[in-house]
């Protein structure tokens, strides 16, 4: 329970209030929440909803053209998952830095193609033979390579490190044009990575 003051009223102890010094206001009224909150309200689509669809059709534009040119200069920011790491671009740099038989693939067959349609028979099957046998090349290349690049790889970061999948990423960047590669190649040829 409280004890009643025993000290004696302000006017008693012989000074008094100072009340001149209380400010007139700030001007007006303490805005209240729902007058804050309409203030800040925006409208999260613009009153002209073609010039908002245009100028968001240009920022997702600008975006991906962005994306694309980050992927395709090896940026690893924007590269797929398949293709980042120290591993891999190791492996597109000295598949780069190589001449592959795999790259002539396409050309061959494209030249197949139009020996097939020659009217003689004979002609028609060296062309479908000697592509197979240049497919069979160009298999052994990417197995030979793909066993390169594992060797230095574990060289240059431990056996124990090395990531799942690197021959046949190796394999199949070896199969690629070079001028459609993805990432495109950032090494001329015969510069091998260190």
């Amino acid at each position: 329970m409280a004890k009643p003051s025993t000290s004696k009223p302000d006017d008693a102890v012989g000074y008094e209030l100072n009340t001149d010094s209380t400010t007139a206001g700030k001007g007006h009224a303490t805005p209240t929440r729902k007058e804050r909150e309409a203030a800040n309200l925006r409208p999260l689509v613009s009153s002209d909803r073609k010039a908002g669809n245009a100028a968001a059709r240009a920022r997702a534009a600008e975006a991906r053209e962005k994306a694309r040119v980050g992927m395709a200069n090896g940026d690893e920011k924007y590269l797929p998952v398949r293709d980042k790491g120290v591993q891999r671009k190791f492996i597109r740099d000295y598949v780069d830095a190589r001449w592959s038989v795999g790259e002539l693939i396409i050309p061959v067959m494209f030249l197949v193609i139009i020996l097939t349609f020659i009217n003689n028979v004979l002609l028609q099957n060296i062309a479908i033979f000697s592509l197979w046998g240049f497919f069979l090349v160009a298999v052994i290349d990417c197995v030979v390579v793909g066993m390169i690049v594992q060797r230095k790889l574990a060289a240059k970061v431990g056996a124990d490190r090395l990531q799942k999948g690197n021959r046949w990423y190796t394999a199949m960047r070896a199969l690629q044009l070079r001028p459609m590669r993805l990432p495109k190649p950032q090494v001329k040829r015969g510069q091998f990575p260190a």
